[in-house]
């Protein structure tokens, strides 16, 4: 879907002032509050989103010279595609990936009725939550990367069915294989009979002729694990991974989940804004005025670039596909190269001279 021009969506001119975008914006948001009857989400959020990109003098200057692909978005899926879901809990980067086995899978199904039901507490494992750190190309590109774990798995001895080997399960005296018990309980209302899980049995209805010598009759025990997963390309530092079935154990049931949270390292050089890779580029003064090609680093590698005559400290240039990779295609975002033009120092005397030289032309109307 192509997006609407940030200008149009408040309705406001290109020249608008700082006060006039606040104004526009507060008036829409009142309008389309999706808490308010009548409210539409939809306009809403269009409106908070070009509201944060016009209200930023530098995010507005990219605007205003590439249109969407210089703020990290555009109608080819650049930016986010979940942001604003949760992970954890949180908003924003808290993203959550849902990965039923080691690779991608249906990384919507979740959010849209696809993930199915959550299994009952009874008969789950714990759900399990780590972190891994990437460099910022890892998270560029994408990366296998192997955890290393402790935590309860399905006994090797008894292969989780708590008996020792050659030994069966019985009912279970205490609860007759119903997994409940009846207590009486005293109020103030006299006696009231309440159903509660059969300790003997752990509410399973049926416990070991001769519980399993390595595990106790648990059917689980504490091992090291090592689990692969897929880490996708593009993916945001906060962003939160679920890797159904592979946290810890329970006797005779499904394993919990494992989440994972992806910690992003700084890069020394780069810096990332939604599909947007930044970073900044110094020339000499002579180059900014008579124009060069430089050499430029990106996550690919150097690329070169070409500097008109006159480029003014600040000026921003695109390079386009060289950005973060969309998650739901196979397209790139831009990296934007700000260059900062270096006025020398410490002159010799002959340079001195020169600059003076050039000084004087200007005052005679040579040069602007």
């Amino acid at each position: 879907m192509v997006q609407r021009d940030y200008y149009e969506v408040l309705g406001i001119q290109k020249d608008a002032s700082a006060d006039e975008i606040k104004k526009a914006y507060r008036k829409l948001a009142v309008k389309h509050h999706p808490d308010k009857e009548g409210g539409d989400e939809a306009k809403f959020k269009e409106a908070t989103e070009a509201y944060e990109v016009l209200k930023d003098t530098t995010k507005r200057q990219r605007y205003d010279q590439f249109g969407h692909a210089g703020v990290g978005g555009g109608a080819s899926g650049g930016g986010n595609p979940f942001d604003g879901f949760s992970g954890f809990g949180g908003q924003g980067q808290n993203i959550h990936f849902d990965f039923g086995d080691m690779g991608l899978g249906d990384i919507f199904g979740n959010f849209f009725g696809g993930g199915g039901q959550r299994r009952s507490s009874e008969d789950m494992g714990r759900d399990v939550q780590t972190e891994i750190s990437l460099t910022f190309e890892e998270a560029i590109f994408g990366i296998e990367k192997s955890l290393h774990l402790t935590m309860n798995d399905v006994c090797t001895h008894c292969k989780g069915n708590r008996a020792e080997p050659g030994y069966e399960l019985k009912t279970c005296d205490t609860c007759k294989g119903s997994g409940q018990v009846v207590q009486n309980m005293q109020t103030i209302f006299g006696t009231i009979q309440q159903a509660a899980i059969c300790k003997n049995c752990s509410g399973r209805g049926k416990v070991p002729e001769k519980p399993c010598s390595v595990c106790k009759g648990a059917g689980i025990e504490k091992t090291k694990q090592e689990i692969k997963v897929k880490i996708p390309a593009g993916i945001d530092d906060g962003a939160v991974i679920r890797l159904r079935e592979h946290g810890e154990a329970v006797a005779n049931g499904n394993k919990g989940d494992l989440y994972l949270q992806i910690n992003v390292r700084a890069h020394k050089h780069f810096t990332r804004e939604g599909d947007l890779i930044l970073s900044n580029q110094h020339i000499g003064m002579v180059e900014a005025a008579l124009g060069t090609e430089i050499d430029v680093d990106t996550v690919d590698g150097r690329v070169k670039m070409r500097i008109p005559a006159g480029t003014q400290s600040g000026t921003d240039f695109k390079l386009s596909n060289h950005g973060v990779p969309h998650i739901r295609d196979n397209s790139r975002g831009a990296h934007i190269v700000t260059i900062l033009v270096d006025t020398p120092t410490n002159l010799s005397k002959e340079q001195k001279s020169i600059l003076e030289g050039l000084k004087t032309v200007k005052k005679r109307g040579f040069f602007k």
